[in-house]
């Protein structure tokens, strides 16, 4: 029994991860007037924002033709998630991308990031369609460059001088800090895929949980078999591919408290994790004059 709540803590974490990396820091860190103190604050705004190098739509399912032999022949839904399971956290890389629900807006984060077992990212993040922010870690330092859209949804209610000298300084501008540091903690432990995915492994005692069979159908192309977990009265649906290793290639949520969608390709593959050219504005070594 527990190893199908595991199966289902999964496609749950995935979800939920992405939503608690955009969400933590987004309403936050505004209300500082200079622009070293207005840095500060827009480097928290987005200590939790994953995002990806190329947004992304999500990907939407289709039917497939009549196929010759039905996937996973034999196997139990659940059967079928447990081996989806073991590939996706065996994975070295990955990228995630779709849209998951905001509790505090009530809107919805955008998301697109990839990311590696050593700890690099590279991405984007939008919230309710309001601007853009981008995002790469390598190594030990965060980079992050936001647009002015993005500034000024996240200053919504602050003085109008410290919103004009914080998209004066910031907007379209690249800037890094280190990340150890407390304003990037938390962006950069969400680049850590080692974490995720032993998370996603971990699981829970919940067995209320179901995964029955679906059909064989398509998730952009690529050839993927349908699995439907059910928990009382919510039904989410899960997407597996039926070629090469069976990873998990979409997780649309059927709750209507958090509703959502995320797709993952970029399997094993290189993370385009590289420090962007170009003058880059050090908020470490502003902070330090500022404090």
């Amino acid at each position: 029994m527990r190893r199908r709540a595991r199966r289902t803590a999964l496609t749950a974490l995935l979800l939920t991860a992405g939503a608690t990396a955009c969400l933590t820091g987004c309403q936050s860190g505004q209300d500082d007037a200079s622009s070293g103190d207005a840095t500060r604050s827009a480097a928290s705004a987005t200590s939790a924002e994953p995002a990806s190098a190329t947004p992304s739509a999500a990907a939407s399912p289709s039917a497939a033709a009549s196929t010759p032999k039905e996937p996973f022949t034999g196997l139990t839904g659940a059967q079928i998630s447990e081996r989806a399971l073991k590939a996706t956290t065996e994975a070295r890389s990955l990228r995630m991308t779709g849209t998951v629900p905001d509790e505090e807006s009530g809107g919805t984060i955008k998301i697109d990031i990839a990311l590696d077992r050593r700890g690099d990212c590279a991405g984007t993040m939008g919230m309710n369609g309001q601007g853009e922010a981008e995002l790469i870690k390598t190594g030990d330092t965060l980079y992050l460059k936001y647009d002015e859209r993005f500034l000024r949804a996240q200053s919504k209610g602050e003085p109008q001088a410290d919103t004009e000298a914080l998209v004066s300084l910031l907007a379209g501008r690249w800037t890094k800090m280190s990340a150890g540091g407390a304003d990037a903690k938390e962006t950069a432990g969400f680049c850590d895929l080692d974490k995720l995915l032993e998370d996603a492994g971990d699981g829970n005692d919940d067995t209320s949980t179901t995964v029955t069979r679906g059909k064989a159908t398509t998730v952009d192309g690529t050839p993927a078999f349908t699995l439907h977990e059910t928990d009382g009265s919510e039904r989410n649906t899960v997407y597996v591919a039926t070629e090469g290793k069976p990873y998990l290639l979409r997780f649309e949520s059927g709750s209507k408290q958090e509703p959502g969608a995320l797709s993952f390709t970029g399997y094993d593959e290189p993370v385009p994790a590289e420090p962007p050219s170009g003058e880059v504005l050090d908020l470490d070594g502003l902070d330090g004059m500022n404090t």
